[in-house]
């Protein structure tokens, strides 16, 4: 069947389907204001380069890396902060442990001495109340040995010097002890010479030494970690600092963003607004002239009809075969155009009618299709498959204006066929859309000129093999698209055609 548009604007031509001729190795041409940006940023100087591409940038994706690079500092900030506060609070307690270690030594420090001038009273006057500054030195000496091991954990010199420690009072002990035991065995002339002396003088005073040195050690590591800690705690200061004065000057600079994108938009919105209020007024003018023009052109047609019927009738006798084969042509085009005008009158409301928002049941409404086609239907063999339709939010009116085209689409173009098959049915469901489809086995279409079909006055057929206007599907993609949702259709010649209808399922936001 042969398949020619009846608009001018439709006919295929050859410089419509000729391609031009492509060079061989030729790139796609970047966009010129890319070309503009890449070379700008290639001639300015390294520290302008984020500037420039920042600028280049849409004002959300410029707030968003605002607030982005605040959370950065942020992030920064709190780490070294974290840091840095642990470095305090770790030198701390290091600092608790050497005060605590320092009172210890000195403690030892003072105990030996005491238990060695008592140990010298006892060999003098061999009272055994003497002697329990030395038990209790042997007694407690496992515990603050100890103890102090404890507080040096960490420091191998200090473990070191710790267990000198234990050696020189295990010696003086010893000593002390056996200066006891000569004093019990062979008196007070054989210990005559120690009692003046001190049986561990040189353990002793190895002892104080040793202790000392220990002092001064810990001394100098509390003075090394307390210098750390005010450094560590001025650093922490001056980033807190730098890192507040920063977030504030982004936190301003995204503000003004925020505050400048606010004051375009408002100038857009009042733009908008006014160019509406324009169009709106064109848009009234426009309907006002449609009424007219239609009006007026309805009565030169009426004119053109009637009075080519009182011809025809007044001259029959006299008529031959062509010339009432004329006038009859003249009378049917009256009466298409007529047809035309008030097909585009409707397609021009539905552009402008408010729609009812409510839950449409598309298998009732396809029943009701059905019903209003029944004349159309009388004589012909149609095999129908239709399958179980949901519900959908839109305009009952509409949709079933879109549902009518469509199977009157289909009832139209299978009247060659001897038994025509039309099915009704669900493509698939999707979370948010649900695709359904009109099918029929009619004389179908060529792909090529798929795009066409849903046009104004665009027509696939020549009119004395199909009635029609080219309006209805124009109709159903505006209505559609209204609902928020998608058409399109495939098609084969002479294998039938099917037209998809994409409707949301879930109502819009108002």
């Amino acid at each position: 069947m042969t398949r020619d548009f009846q608009s001018e604007s439709s006919t295929p031509t050859a410089s419509a389907t000729t391609s031009q001729p492509q060079l061989p190795h030729t790139r796609t041409r970047e966009p010129e204001s890319l070309l503009v940006s890449t070379s700008a940023l290639r001639r300015e100087p390294l520290w302008r380069s984020p500037i420039l591409w920042f600028r280049t940038l849409t004002i959300e994706r410029r707030i968003l890396a605002g607030f982005g690079l605040v959370f950065v500092g942020i992030l920064i900030i709190s780490t070294v902060s974290y840091r840095n506060t642990s470095i305090v609070v770790a030198n701390s307690k290091l600092d608790t442990r050497s005060h605590e270690l320092v009172r210890l030594l000195a403690g030892i420090d003072v105990t030996m001495d005491e238990a060695e001038n008592n140990h010298r009273r006892y060999l003098v006057t061999g009272e055994s109340l003497y002697l329990d500054a030395y038990w209790n030195v042997v007694e407690q000496k496992p515990k603050f040995l100890q103890y102090l091991a404890n507080l040096t954990e960490g420091s191998p010199e200090q473990q070191q010097r710790i267990d000198r420690l234990e050696h020189l009072i295990d010696r003086q002990l010893a000593a002390e002890a056996a200066a006891i035991d000569q004093l019990v065995s062979h008196g007070f002339q054989a210990v005559k010479q120690l009692a003046l002396e001190g049986a561990a003088k040189e353990e002793l005073r190895d002892i104080h030494r040793l202790i000392a040195e220990m002092e001064m050690s810990e001394q100098q590591a509390l003075q090394r970690r307390i210098m750390v800690s005010a450094s560590t705690t001025t650093r922490t200061i001056t980033l807190l600092g730098i890192g507040a004065v920063l977030q504030l000057v982004l936190l301003a600079a995204v503000y003004y963003l925020i505050r400048h994108d606010i004051t375009e938009r408002r100038r857009v919105a009042a733009e908008l607004q006014r160019r509406g209020e324009l169009l709106e007024a064109a848009n009234k003018e426009l309907e006002s002239f449609s009424y007219s023009v239609s009006h007026d052109l309805r009565a030169p047609l009426r004119h053109i009809d009637g009075y080519a019927s009182l011809l025809r009738k007044a001259v029959t006798e006299s008529l031959n075969e062509k010339a009432a084969r004329y006038l009859q042509t003249i009378s049917d085009s009256a009466k298409q155009m007529g047809q035309l005008i008030d097909d585009l009158l409707v397609f021009s409301r539905m552009g402008r009618q408010e729609m009812l928002r409510t839950t449409v049941n598309l298998d009732q409404l396809v029943k009701t299709v059905l019903y209003d086609l029944r004349l159309d239907l009388q004589g012909r063999e149609i095999s129908w498959t239709i399958e179980q339709l949901p519900e959908v939010p839109g305009d009952p009116a509409m949709l079933r204006q879109v549902f009518m085209n469509l199977i009157a689409n289909a009832v139209k173009f299978t009247s060659t066929r001897p038994i025509a098959k039309i099915e009704i049915g669900i493509d698939r469901r999707l979370p948010r859309e649900i695709v359904l489809f009109v099918r029929d086995n009619g004389v179908g279409f060529d792909m090529q000129y798929a795009g066409k079909l849903f046009g104004v006055f665009q027509r696939l057929h020549r009119a004395d093999e199909f009635e029609g206007t080219g309006i209805g599907l124009a109709n159903v993609r505006r209505i559609v698209h209204r609902h928020g949702g998608r058409t399109w259709a495939e098609g084969e010649p002479d294998k039938g055609a099917t037209f998809y209808v994409a409707l949301p399922t879930r109502r819009p936001r108002t």
